[in-house]
């Protein structure tokens, strides 16, 4: 596990210092994925490793990753609440370093800058008991790979990708970029990590999460707009059907995982043709993947 930590948080760190991962480029913590091929979207797992393998090979992306560009993407929280965890982290991980140019691995809440710890917590209770004499020191390696993880992605002209939602404050694509450097000088990463959006409002207000904002449409139209992207694809949320639509058409939430703390009927996954026009939350969420 640690082998496969340490090589995972090289990959990305060479990511982000070259500026590219095969035809993928890279600014700072954004990745500018082509507008080609296919894309699997996947949000929260929080440690339910069954819906993870059951993902995997339903849209047997690892048979199909040498099938031209494909590539799968998590928006972030593999681990804590859900009791495999380490088993989630590791498949993830060890996708990330068999398939580099393939695998874009986004930065969720819970997996946290220093200064905003989700509560509770249950990760490092997990790694302990998972690992015993070995997870204190797993545990102190966690916090440098989720540093390393990007925490956005932009397909231009189409898709924005974040974990929460868009930073409310931000005047141009390089400052999301930015944001994991800025951090916590500009409020940029812990909107990204935390916002959540909604209806029948304007402009920001404190999220009860007790991190983020709550964001309206506006925002959301204003950003998008910005960074030159229809739709923008975001986790954090549970969805009772695993997809929810906000924004009139301009959000789309998606949400990987089944049962306990949650409580959703269906967990969901997305699948895109990249090449094709930009699609609405709603065209989405109609070919979204239910389980």
């Amino acid at each position: 596990m640690l082998s496969l930590m340490r090589k995972a948080e090289s990959l990305l760190e060479h990511e982000r210092s070259s500026g590219e991962q095969g035809d993928t480029r890279i600014n700072g913590g954004l990745v500018h994925v082509p507008p080609l091929g296919k894309l699997i979207v996947v949000g929260d797992i929080h440690g339910d490793v069954q819906s993870l393998t059951k993902i995997l090979s339903e849209s047997r992306i690892i048979e199909r990753i040498g099938e031209g560009q494909r590539r799968i993407l998590f928006l972030g929280d593999y681990g804590d609440r859900g009791d495999k965890s380490p088993e989630v982290y590791y498949i993830v991980l060890h996708l990330k370093a068999a398939f580099p140019e393939s695998v874009i691995l986004l930065r969720g809440n819970h997996e946290w800058p220093k200064d905003l710890q989700p509560i509770p917590y249950d990760l490092p209770h997990q790694l302990r008991d998972r690992f015993r004499d070995r997870g204190d020191l797993i545990c102190e390696e966690m916090p440098k790979l989720f540093e390393a993880l990007h925490h956005a992605a932009i397909v231009e002209g189409k898709y924005l990708f974040l974990h929460g939602g868009v930073p409310s404050l931000v005047e141009s694509l390089d400052e999301i970029a930015n944001a994991n450097s800025t951090h916590p000088a500009t409020p940029h990463l812990e909107e990204i990590l935390w916002n959540d959006p909604s209806e029948n409002m304007n402009g920001t207000v404190p999220s009860p999460r007790g991190a983020g904002r709550i964001f309206g449409e506006d925002v959301t139209s204003r950003v998008l707009e910005l960074v030159k992207a229809k739709t923008l694809m975001r986790g954090h949320e549970p969805c009772h059907n695993g997809v929810a639509i906000s924004h009139k058409g301009m959000i789309l939430t998606v949400f990987s995982r089944k049962g306990f703390p949650y409580g959703n009927v269906n967990a969901a996954y997305l699948g895109i043709d990249l090449a094709k026009p930009a699609r609405s939350a709603y065209e989405l969420s109609r070919s979204a993947f239910l389980f």
